[in-house]
């Protein structure tokens, strides 16, 4: 592809992007399009240009979709995946964007015309399982009029996890309700589903439109390309797209990262530092090993997870993707920011005990000790430690920066 013709895409490329608008998703779908049809394609070339500072956001989103789309029509290796989310207070997002629902994307529909066109022409076979988690507002109901609707709706499946509680046995029989599950126990329940299935992989994500599902050829390229058998979307590769639309937390966020890192030296010692997004892939067999006795079911479970997968000897593969913030709905917002960082930082000391890692002890005792519930977040999170003031992200984690009998400290005098 020739200078000009790539200057000519910069200028009519969006820079912006809304999740809730029909017209930016056609619009991408028809950019990816195009550049998927130009003979004299140069990936090279292509994704230089995507690292340009000028580079428009549709056009870097839209490179992720036609790295993703190419290497699926070379695929000549079957496979069956599943693609799982799970649902609590998504009666907004799952419809579209009106007058009177300002935040809504459309997201079942949408997803099912994503999976469609990336699986289009190709040996790769795919299912939607979208999970009620408890949803106190109907989200289960209206998925299933949603999906009853569409032309697709053989491959969606509507599972309430309530229906499957209380168990005897298998991943779910240490939830005793749907009430006690925070996203796990509804993920665990589709996976659970989508293995009965004999499906290859099942890869995971959110309720929302984030995640572009197109990209899944970014996801399975590794797995059915080199075998790997765990790999995780990547937001903070330089290669990513990332689209923050608010600043969710204050200052105080350092000290929680700086906590976490200390405790999840196993994961974040391996340079896996984005372990919460929502676009990962397990494989079948990883995926029952780790299910035989999940250590949570709350929004920690990405990491038990990877920590389930190091256990087996798996080494994860992280691939960088594009996400776009979609955060007025949110439900980390809804039921309280720290709420679910209390469940994110004392699951992953749950964690690492249960799988016997290495992890600064200490560091561990000390969150045992000081955080008792999300108001012991609440009171430090919007100041800065002194000695975190300065501190290069890759330093985070580290205890001669900031110990934890000082973390302990701090904690006592906020």
């Amino acid at each position: 592809m020739n200078s000009s013709v790539l200057e000519d895409i910069f200028s009519t490329a969006k820079s912006q992007f809304d999740l809730t608008q029909s017209s930016d998703l056609q619009s991408l779908l028809a950019l990816s399009t195009h550049l998927l049809e130009q003979q004299d394609l140069d990936l090279e070339q292509l994704q230089a240009a995507g690292r340009r500072q000028d580079a428009p956001l549709e056009f870097q989103l839209a490179l992720k979709l036609v790295i993703s789309r190419r290497w699926m029509l070379q695929n000549q290796k079957a496979a069956k995946i599943a693609v799982i989310f799970a649902m609590w207070g998504e009666h907004h997002r799952l419809l579209p964007k009106s007058a009177n629902n300002p935040h809504g994307e459309d997201s079942l529909r949408t997803k099912l015309e994503q999976l469609q066109w990336i699986c289009a022409d190709t040996p790769v076979q795919w299912q939607l399982f979208a999970v009620d988690d408890g949803c106190p507002h109907g989200s289960a109901d209206l998925a299933e009029q949603i999906a009853s609707a569409h032309p697709l709706s053989a491959q969606v499946q509507v599972l309430r996890l309530q229906d499957a509680l209380p168990a005897s046995s298998g991943a779910l029989k240490k939830l005793a309700s749907a009430d006690d599950s925070r996203k796990a126990g509804a993920i665990i329940h589709g996976c659970e589903i989508a293995l009965q299935d004999d499906v290859d992989a099942v890869i995971y994500t959110d309720a929302d439109n984030s995640v572009h599902l197109g990209q899944i050829g970014l996801l399975l390229q590794p797995f059915l390309d080199d075998g790997v058998k765990v790999v995780l979307g990547d937001r903070k590769h330089p290669d990513a797209v990332l689209v923050k639309q608010e600043a969710r937390w204050g200052q105080g966020i350092v000290l929680l990262r700086h906590m976490q890192r200390m405790i999840g030296h196993a994961i974040y010692s391996r340079g896996i530092f984005d372990t919460q997004a929502a676009f990962k892939l397990f494989s079948a067999d990883v995926l029952r090993g780790i299910l035989q006795d999940p250590t949570v079911f709350d929004f920690s479970f990405d990491s038990d997870w990877i920590l389930g997968a190091l256990a087996q000897g798996v080494e994860p593969r992280q691939v960088p993707f594009a996400f776009i913030d979609s955060a007025a709905e949110s439900a980390s917002i809804a039921q309280g920011p720290m709420t679910t960082w209390e469940a994110l930082l004392q699951g992953l000391v749950a964690a690492v005990r249960r799988h016997g890692v290495p992890h600064n002890e200490e560091m561990a005792a000390v969150l045992d000790q000081q955080v008792k519930s999300s108001t012991d977040l609440d009171r430090v999170i919007n100041t800065l430690p002194p000695a975190l003031a300065n501190a290069p992200a890759e330093r985070l984690g580290d205890p001669s920066l900031m110990s934890p009998a000082d973390v302990g400290t701090w904690f006592q005098s906020h």
